[in-house]
């Protein structure tokens, strides 16, 4: 089943993003290489697709997981959790209807 991972950012949060993104990015390819990746991205900040110093407010991940069990314990070890980038994190099952 498909299980969207919706992440809210802690304030300032682009320091900490900088730092761990690199093993972030590893972990959803290998989501994406296990054919399992939907989508991912940050929210930015502000109104603009890179939105400099302003940064990002959260990120989206949609992907497949066996179950929510399984969905939250990989959301919970995400590097950006224990970099501190992450206020919350609020994961729930998600059915795709379009495209």
């Amino acid at each position: 089943m498909l299980y969207a991972i919706i992440s809210q950012d802690v304030e300032n949060s682009s320091s900490k993003r900088k730092e761990a993104r690199s093993n972030h990015v590893a972990r959803l390819n290998e989501l994406k290489d296990q054919g399992r990746l939907i989508l991912a991205g940050p929210h930015p900040s502000i109104d603009f697709s890179d939105p400099g110093e302003a940064g990002f407010s959260g990120s989206l991940i949609v992907a497949k997981f066996a179950d929510l069990k399984e969905a939250r314990d990989w959301a919970d070890a995400d590097p950006y959790v224990s970099a501190g980038v992450y206020s919350s994190i609020v994961v729930k099952p998600f059915n795709k209807v379009l495209p």
